[in-house]
């Protein structure tokens, strides 16, 4: 195992994950023209490998293989090695893992693929040992194989190349077009009714991920159908997250996803994007139930995100890793010893008793912290807290310092929407507001290109880079639209639709309606992908439905609707097969299915009784609805050029008003806070 004092091309790169590996003995090339130019000159196969800097595994391999001399000799001299992190190139990504995924039948990074010159690949899987071990081959047999045949059977590679890509262009990405009704979102529910996990929440078994927008949606299906099983689902898996060992009893937030069925034992990665949705998700809950625990939970996951999580200039980090020292989770973890050395013997032993340290521990000998079986604690604020200073002298975790904008557009939804649930007359949560707007002003600012405007995927260390791809533009535009109804700022709109129009003239199919992963300005790969599955995060396509069905309530702009529509319609067929596979997407079916809701009203937000209305707007749960703030003057009257409809709303009897339209019917306004929650709840 050996790194190298004089770096290989890594070293000019902005991604962290490709730094990390800027000192291995391999000969790494970036993805780019000069790697397949040499693969092409030299007549040689490529070696890629996709992973992530937080990525435990790609680590593992890292060590195992990439820092080994035998190893590098070999890629050396008969392969061209490309490194990709997955994060800055989904395009790649997605078009290698499908390929991965059909070829093996799973995926996962590290990604390893073999392919010809011109990027047609011919084999794929993930982790390899260097030797064969436990029944895996190992990368050194197979490198040594294959550039054997590469030599002897070089034509029968190619044609497998070749058949490949034809399979990944034509069938891998292929959708059905139907109409999602209600009976697709009734089957959706139907199998997460099938597979819940009645003892620990979630859905499956383990590993156990937290995938925030299936709970989002079952508490819609929920609010149409009044069946209580859905929310109970909810609230048992929220409930069972912050429980277990996933969740940073000490610091907050929540890690990856979970190894065991009852949360205890987490990839201790920490994602922005998990947090984010799972911020929605706990808010979404707290709308719902009325349970202040829920608002407790997004509360400490912004408290981590602001603390940990965000640059000095607003915009916020990728990700956390799960090593420390070496160590899969050795930051998170406690011995008695160390907790009483910092608590005392008696409130030390009472927080053990609670939180699960014991001398045998829990993980290799140590021990998660968790409320599995003790329930939720009692108030051990301040002994958190002192935990977490002591904690703080650790050898931190690596963290991706990378800016996103798909992943901050997600954190400025999620601030944004905080900011409007957790506050009160007095609004007393600027904070969260204020954030994200300052990451927004951020990307605004130095993630669009100056000459165009075009907005570009990453940001580091004073350099944005790469055409952004369709869910950049779908999660920040979210992201505005949220930012919108909590600040009622036309300008926030403003660019949400001038950026939904580029979405469209960039990405958008015109012969067969969705929109591509990447962007026709964008370098031209093996195959354009649709992206529809919801996984980790939302597809690209189900956010952009539910952004072209908000924008079109809105402004009243048809085309929007026709066009979020024709998506749905795009998709449908595949969706209503497979339909527990595509949650956002059936959540962005449910906001076109389901009565609206729109709410105007015009007064100013900070006096009189405006606040409270805006207040009892806020205060329960309803995602069907959409709310319009028109403040007087200026601003009020750049918002009626954005939304034509404002222009019939004005006052009442020189008070502030609320207008109410319920499925397209409206109310005579009204301009006290008590009769609005009246129309809107019933109370």
């Amino acid at each position: 195992m050996k790194l190298t004092e004089t770096p290989n091309r890594l070293i000019n790169e902005k991604s962290p994950y490709l730094l990390q590996h800027a000192h291995n003995p391999v000969d790494w090339y970036p993805w780019g023209d000069e790697a397949f130019a040499k693969a092409n000159k030299e007549d040689k196969p490529v070696f890629l490998s996709i992973g992530y800097s937080t990525c435990h595994w790609c680590h593992v391999m890292e060590r195992e293989s990439f820092e080994d001399e035998e190893v590098a000799k070999v890629l050396n001299d008969d392969y061209v090695s490309i490194k990709v992190d997955r994060e800055e190139r989904p395009d790649i990504d997605a078009i290698y893992m499908s390929v991965c995924q059909a070829m093996t039948g799973h995926g996962g990074w590290p990604l390893t693929v073999l392919m010809t010159p011109d990027k047609k690949p011919f084999f794929a899987g993930t982790y390899f040992p260097k030797h064969s071990a436990r029944g895996m081959p190992g990368l050194m047999d197979i490198l040594e194989q294959v550039a054997q045949l590469w030599k002897t059977k070089k034509d029968e590679l190619v044609q497998s190349g070749d058949k490949i890509t034809e399979a990944v262009a034509h069938s891998m990405f292929a959708h059905k077009e139907g109409i999602v009704t209600e009976d697709t979102i009734h089957a959706a529910f139907r199998y997460y009714d099938d597979s819940f996990d009645p003892m620990y929440g979630g859905f499956g078994r383990a590993p156990k991920f937290p995938t925030p927008h299936n709970l989002m949606f079952l508490l819609r299906y929920w609010k149409m159908t009044g069946d209580k099983a859905a929310v109970e689902m909810v609230e048992k898996t929220l409930e069972s997250m912050y429980r277990g060992g996933i969740y940073d009893h000490i610091g907050f937030g929540f890690a990856r996803y979970s190894v065991d069925p009852k949360w205890l034992v987490p990839h201790f990665e920490k994602m922005l994007y998990d947090n984010s949705l799972l911020a929605f998700a706990y808010l979404e809950a707290y709308q719902a139930t009325d349970k202040p625990f829920y608002s407790r939970v997004a509360e400490e996951i912004f408290t981590y995100v602001l603390r940990d999580m965000t640059s000095p200039e607003g915009a916020f980090y990728s990700a956390e890793d799960a090593d420390s020292e070496g160590e899969e989770g050795r930051f998170y973890v406690w011995s008695p010893e160390e907790v009483s050395d910092v608590l005392g013997e008696q409130k030390g032993a009472r927080f053990c008793r609670d939180y699960d340290i014991t001398p045998g521990g829990n993980f290799e000998g140590k021990s998660i912290p968790n409320l599995i079986e003790t329930g939720i604690a009692g108030d051990y604020a301040e002994e958190k807290h002192l935990l977490f200073i002591r904690r703080e002298a650790r050898v931190h975790p690596f963290k991706d310092d990378k800016i996103l904008t798909s992943w901050n557009g997600l954190m400025i939804a999620a601030l944004a929407f905080g900011s409007r649930v957790l506050g009160d007359s007095k609004n007393n949560r600027p904070q969260y507001l204020t954030a994200a707007e300052k990451a927004a002003g951020f990307i605004l600012e130095n993630m669009r290109r100056p000459e165009d405007g075009r907005l570009m995927a990453r940001y580091r260390d004073g350099e944005s880079a790469i055409p952004a791809y369709a869910e950049d533009y779908a999660f920040f535009i979210w992201g505005l639209l949220e930012l919108f109804q909590a600040s009622f700022k036309a300008e926030y709109l403003e660019t949400a639709l001038e950026l939904n129009r580029d979405l469209i003239k960039f990405f958008w199919d015109d012969k067969q309606g969705g929109f591509f992963l990447y962007g026709s300005d964008a370098e031209n790969l093996i195959a354009r992908p649709k992206e529809i599955y919801d996984g980790a995060v939302p597809s690209g396509n189900s956010a952009a439905a539910l952004n072209f069905l908000r924008l079109a309530r809105l402004t009243g702009d048809s085309s929007l609707e026709d066009k979020a529509r024709t998506l749905l319609k795009t998709f449908g067929g595949s969706v209503s097969e497979a339909p527990a596979g595509y949650s956002f997407f059936l959540i962005s079916a449910w906001f076109d299915l389901f009565p609206a809701i729109d709410v105007i009203i015009t007064g100013d937000p900070d006096s009189g009784q405006t606040p409270e209305m805006i207040l009892t707007v806020n205060s329960g749960f309803a995602p069907e609805m959409l709310l319009t703030v028109r403040r007087p003057g200026t601003e009020g009257d750049k918002l009626a050029e954005l939304i034509p409809s404002l222009k019939e709303r004005g006052s009442a009897d020189g008070q502030p008003a609320a207008f109410v339209c319920k499925n397209f019917a409206c109310m005579p306004p009204v301009n006290d806070a008590d009769k609005l929650a009246e129309i809107l709840w019933g109370n």
